[in-house]
């Protein structure tokens, strides 16, 4: 599987927000997006899973340009969860995961659906709260469902936009320990934005830094996570200490 991007430029009216924006990926893994707020980051998430249409540039998954695939193509290939997911109609829980199995099949519902349905609800740990309905959830619960809802796609590519935003610090690492799992045993690429660059630097084996719409540091947590790099793009002085070979970052002031 190879996925790429190729001078990627979007705008908002007369704001751009990408400029020519082109990465590669040909391998599984997790690649973080960070930056700070206002950088691009969702917005490049955005156009990956082709819910926004660059102004210039192409993204192509083998070869093939996601824009000239249909949206049931695009749910095959791309799992994507937004920071936001209003449901504006009444679902349960294992209702909302089994829309995930939509793409793959016709409007009835299958055994080998269920069952996928199933798996992604455990690996969650959502079987309390199954037969809830989604909107009775606390805001981190639905962000699990959500995750949940992405991963009985099956697809190939696993878009996140910051998971773990809602989370407490048990299921931060819980949900990041799942994606890691997942990735390795499903041989995935999952790209997450992340705005922890200690969970960041803990978990993801390539990080893209962004600064006003622009890649400014792209490689592993070592070579991106430097105190260089976080003063001139995030604006703040920090301290970068190695622990178990990775950087943990302690801020200190703004600059």
């Amino acid at each position: 599987m190879k996925l790429s991007l190729d001078g990627v430029t979007l705008s908002y009216a007369s704001v751009t927000v990408l400029h020519g924006i082109s990465m590669e990926f040909c391998e599984p893994g997790v690649v973080g997006i960070i930056g700070p707020n206002g950088a691009g980051k969702s917005t490049l998430l955005r156009c990956i899973n082709n819910v926004l249409t660059p102004k210039s540039g192409r993204i192509c998954l083998d070869e093939q340009k996601t824009y000239d695939m249909d949206a049931a193509e695009i749910a095959r290939n791309f799992g994507y969860v937004p920071q936001e997911f209003p449901i504006t109609f009444q679902a349960t829980v294992f209702d909302t995961v089994l829309m995930g199995r939509r793409p793959f099949s016709s409007w009835r519902v299958s055994r080998n659906d269920v069952e996928i349905a199933a798996g992604a609800v455990k690996m969650l740990n959502l079987e309390q709260v199954a037969l809830r309905y989604h909107s009775e959830l606390s805001g981190g619960q639905q962000q699990r469902v959500m995750i949940a809802r992405a991963l009985a796609q099956n697809s190939r590519v696993l878009l996140l936009d910051e998971p773990t935003s809602k989370l407490d610090i048990r299921h931060q690492l819980e949900v990041m320990d799942i994606i890691r799992a997942l990735v390795d045993k499903r041989g995935l690429l999952s790209i997450l934005v992340i705005h922890d660059l200690n969970l960041a630097s803990r978990y993801a084996d390539k990080l893209i830094m962004l600064k006003d719409g622009k890649i400014y540091a792209a490689g592993d947590p070592v070579s991106v996570l430097t105190q260089k790099n976080i003063r001139a793009v995030y604006g703040v002085e920090a301290a970068v200490v190695l622990e178990d070979n990775l950087p943990h970052i302690i801020p200190k002031r703004p600059v």
